[in-house]
């Protein structure tokens, strides 16, 4: 028991001088027994999260309570049931984050509180940088469960105690009260668990560890991001209406990929840069990126089937039968009937009939005219035939090479609508697939 000579502060603090020449050990009469510490924090803003170097940044008003046993005076006597004392002249738990990964720039804060029963409250603000396994596969959508472990550096479990002063309700609640930033993370939960790593010599240390999960609010990423993004990609799909035949479908297609790529360029800035996973939304744009350049590349297939096919060979009958008679009734395009009134028919019956006509005419000349020469007539005949067969062949050659491109066209059409329907499907099942997963994500909170 302090004995003041008056009821004031000067003389308390007299009083106090034994206990200050004291400050280098423990305050406990007997050293077996050992100090109570109580933790109590609150999170005051969330700095933001480092992706690069793993890395979390809060701002927390720390509260450390022990008791003083070297400390007891009367309040009456003394003058005052507390005193504000500089924390250099009393002993101070030794208390550390294990996270901690640079020191601790907040202002320092040189008093602490000492009351008559001989409790001692520190308060101290802590600009915490801490490491944090980060998980930002699912990013933008993801919420990140960072530890504050706290404990003695070297003081073990028998001779420093660590409790909680309040509940971890409390310290979310008031945590989200007088948080002061509104910036990217959102402050969801908060647990506690107490661990007892060893020490050597079968002794252990007791420590506090707080779990503190953050979620990213994503409407940034999903204004600048996602939007325009599925914005191209559905430009690029009804882009499959132009006719290739009369528009310049692949250089629209082009423009659309360059413009795409210089988009990517400029947002490269908000994607998380991270060696160990590669987020859900990298995956997704560059995604989006393939599914264009295919799209790119099945316009020139077709573009190449419905300009060059009169350069083609016929169409196999293995082909035509599996593209046009299958594959078209299943995109709705069936085979088109062929034109039979441009086809030539040869008709040997009714070539000897033209001979003979053109032969009868020929006598019904030479009668009214006189006598030819049969031999140079018939002769005259034969290459007037062979010259009428050479036409007629080519004739048909010519008919034959434009039901081939036709039928190439045919092909092409197909193609075209069957490679649109799997587009489709890819890409439904692709961001029904991705948007699954955010939202699964985002909402376990």
């Amino acid at each position: 028991m302090l004995n003041c000579s008056r009821p004031d502060t000067p003389s308390l603090l007299e009083a106090l001088q034994p206990v200050f020449n004291l400050s280098s050990i423990r305050p406990v009469m007997n050293l077996s027994t050992p100090t109570n510490v109580s933790i109590d924090f609150t999170i005051y803003s969330i700095l933001g999260v480092d992706e690069k170097t793993h890395v979390l940044k809060t701002y927390i008003w720390q509260i450390l309570k022990w008791r003083n046993e070297f400390v007891k005076w009367d309040p009456e006597q003394c003058g005052s049931s507390q005193i504000t004392i500089p924390r250099k002249l009393l002993w101070v738990p030794d208390m550390v984050i294990n996270e901690f990964m640079e020191k601790n720039s907040a202002p320092f804060v040189p008093y602490s509180y000492l009351f008559s029963d001989g409790l001692v409250i520190d308060y101290q603000p802590v600009k915490v940088i801490s490491s944090c396994k980060l998980d930002i596969y699912k990013f933008p959508f993801d919420i990140q469960n960072c530890s504050l472990s706290f404990n003695s550096y070297l003081h073990r479990q028998t001779a420093l105690q660590i409790d909680l002063s309040s509940t971890v309700a409390d310290i979310l609640k008031y945590s989200k009260e007088v948080m002061t930033t509104m910036g990217e993370w959102e402050l969801v939960g908060l647990t506690v668990n107490t661990y007892l790593p060893p020490a050597g010599n079968e002794d252990v240390y007791e420590e506090m560890r707080f779990f503190v999960s953050v979620k990213r609010r994503a409407t940034l990423y999903v204004v600048n991001l996602l939007i325009p993004s599925c914005f191209l990609v559905m430009v690029d799909l009804f882009s499959f209406l132009l006719p290739p035949q009369n528009v310049d479908r692949s250089l629209f297609k082009m423009t659309l990929i360059l413009g795409y790529t210089v988009f990517l360029l400029i947002m490269n800035d908000l994607l998380p840069a991270s060696g160990n996973t590669v987020p859900l939304i990298s995956v997704f744009l560059c995604l989006c990126l393939a599914l264009m350049v295919a799209s790119l590349l099945e316009t020139i297939l077709i573009t190449n089937l419905l300009y060059g096919s009169a350069h083609y060979p016929p169409v196999p009958c293995w082909f035509r039968v599996f593209v046009l008679h299958i594959l078209g009734r299943l995109v709705w395009l069936p085979p088109k009937p062929r034109d039979q009134q441009n086809t030539v028919i040869r008709n040997p019956a009714a070539q000897e009939m033209k001979v003979s006509s053109l032969a009868a005419g020929d006598s019904e000349v030479s009668q009214q005219k006189g006598p030819l020469d049969k031999e140079k007539a018939w002769k005259e005949l034969r290459h007037l035939e062979s010259d009428l067969q050479a036409i007629r062949l080519q004739v048909k050659h010519r008919l034959g090479e434009g039901q081939g491109s036709e039928e190439w066209i045919q092909v092409g059409s197909i193609i075209d609508r069957l490679l649109l329907s799997l587009y489709i499907i890819f890409i439904s099942v692709s961001f029904i697939t991705i948007t699954t997963i955010w939202m699964q994500s985002y909402n376990t909170s």
